[in-house]
């Protein structure tokens, strides 16, 4: 889930090898939910049977959903967000049904024995436009592109500039109000991961450093705004936005995704 800057917990916390296995365990199961969500994505399903699909893999494994009663403009009330078309992030599950063609962001996270992952795919249902494939594409890529810098000695700002970069490179555009996050015994700790920034700014990486990396992406413009139910974020012009996040460990070597099956 995109940082709203609420409930935020300050300071870094770095983890040790035990605590990035329980996070790595509570990414595998954020990771499992997604995929029976995508399995089960189609023209004519509804965001709530999506969402309670969700809920019953967390479950099933003896995890909770980590972004009910996330604090907002009110708690908030589902175990995942489904962001349509030019919904960017934090869209609630309704009754609205998808259909052929749609953009469907899944934003799925979990808390399991006391730590938590998070992790965002962004589907095209059935036959898409070319525009909405390369949207696709190049926001998954400008993900692998942040993550490759998640290395110790490496600031934050190297990330946030690999992912800009790229992006920006391409024509499209990010979301300002939105970043990426530190997690651990927290939803939304320290430090911020923006997606604009300097190479050698920001926070030094250190191993056990675990961040939440999502490139927010969208056609058209930079702005976003809040739709009435007080969560769901838009594109201000109304183009297709697109949405990718792993939950990334810092380690002595390569970077670690835990949001993995």
């Amino acid at each position: 889930m995109a940082d709203g800057r609420e409930g935020w917990h300050k300071g870094v916390e770095i983890k040790s090898a035990r605590e990035l296995a329980l996070m790595r365990m509570a990414g595998r199961i954020a990771a499992l939910a997604l995929a029976e969500m995508r399995d089960k994505l189609k023209p004519g399903v509804s965001g709530k049977q999506l969402d309670a699909i969700a809920e019953k893999v967390i479950a099933r494994h003896k995890a909770a959903p980590a972004f009910k009663g996330v604090p907002g403009p009110y708690p908030y009330p589902f175990a995942t967000t489904i962001s349509i078309n030019e919904q960017l992030v934090h869209g609630l599950p309704t009754g609205r049904l998808i259909r052929e063609g749609d953009l469907v962001s899944l934003d799925c996270g979990v808390l399991h024995q006391g730590f938590y992952a998070d992790n965002a795919i962004t589907v095209g249902v059935g036959r898409v436009s070319g525009e909405a494939a390369q949207l696709l594409a190049v926001t998954e890529q400008a993900l692998y592109k942040g993550i490759a810098h998640a290395r110790v000695g490496r600031r934050v700002g190297d990330i946030s500039h690999a992912i800009q970069q790229f992006v920006e490179g391409q024509g499209y555009h990010l979301a300002r109000e939105y970043t990426g996050h530190g997690v651990g015994r927290h939803m939304h700790e320290d430090p911020e991961v923006p997606n604009q920034g300097r190479p050698g700014s920001g926070r030094l990486l250190r191993p056990g450093l675990v961040l939440a990396i999502e490139p927010m992406v969208m056609i058209g413009t930079t702005e976003t705004l809040t739709q009435p139910d007080g969560w769901t974020a838009v594109s201000e012009d109304g183009s297709l936005a697109c949405h990718f996040e792993h939950t990334v460990a810092v380690t002595d070597s390569e970077p670690v995704i835990l949001t993995t099956i």
